[in-house]
């Protein structure tokens, strides 16, 4: 019998060791590093990171990219397996061959081309603010177990996130794993490698510290897109 979906998936190889020292040493140089926060603020006791807020610097309009473009590679994948992620919210449909439309179901999201793929992707959603972090040896980490999804003051864009998704910049270290409480999982960190997983409380989860070297990486989410973009006129 056939193993039940946790709906975690990790991608080996979304970013070349070359990309992922760049991004490291881009990180070490930069003047923008602040203490990490959680939804309620700085709280060391919580999340005890160094992080920097790429998206907010045009100077890392690059690397935001780069990132980007490697989540939505995965998230191809990612859709192709569950395709309610995108299906179950939304009622899509796709243009026949004789001009009619029809609903758009599992099996066809999983037969989409590329490109068609790739529109779905931009019309149900929209990439999150990204994050590079900073995990201190033997210090560092995010014991606190918790999700991705909760009200907030910003136009509740935080529960707007449809998946998580985190980007392993380096594995020269013990322990440090992203831990999934209900699924008893922890995910250990391959540098390059890209996890997805949902983000409501199903996947509660943590960041285990790392022993012996210091952890990095980078993290942000996909959102769906806001509703008066999904539902626009015209």
């Amino acid at each position: 019998m056939t193993a039940p979906a946790d709906f975690i998936e990790v991608y080996d190889q979304a970013l070349s060791p070359d990309a992922c020292r760049a991004l490291i040493a881009r990180f070490e140089a930069s003047p923008h590093l602040q203490r990490g926060e959680t939804g309620s603020g700085v709280d060391v006791t919580l999340k005890d990171s160094w992080d920097l807020a790429i998206s907010r610097h045009p100077e890392w309009a690059d690397a935001c990219a780069l990132l980007n473009d490697a989540v939505i590679a995965g998230l191809k994948h990612y859709l192709r397996r569950y395709a309610h992620l995108a299906l179950a919210p939304l009622k899509l449909q796709m243009q026949q061959p004789d001009g009619s439309m029809a609903l758009l179901d599992a099996d066809g999201v999983a037969a989409l081309p590329d490109a068609h793929l790739m529109g779905l992707i931009a019309k149900v959603f929209r990439p999150g603010a990204i994050n590079l972090q900073r995990y201190r040896a033997d210090e560092g980490g995010y014991p606190y177990w918790h999700c991705e999804q909760y009200p907030r003051l910003d136009q509740g864009e935080a529960l707007h996130r449809a998946v998580l998704w985190t980007v392993y910049l380096n594995d020269d270290f013990a322990e440090g794993e992203t831990e999934f409480l209900y699924q008893g999982r922890k995910i250990e960190p391959r540098t390059g490698s890209l996890l997805i997983a949902p983000g409501g409380f199903t996947h509660t989860h943590r960041g285990n510290r790392p022993r012996g070297g210091d952890k990095y990486i980078a993290t942000s989410w996909v959102l769906y897109q806001r509703a008066e973009t999904l539902f626009a006129a015209g």
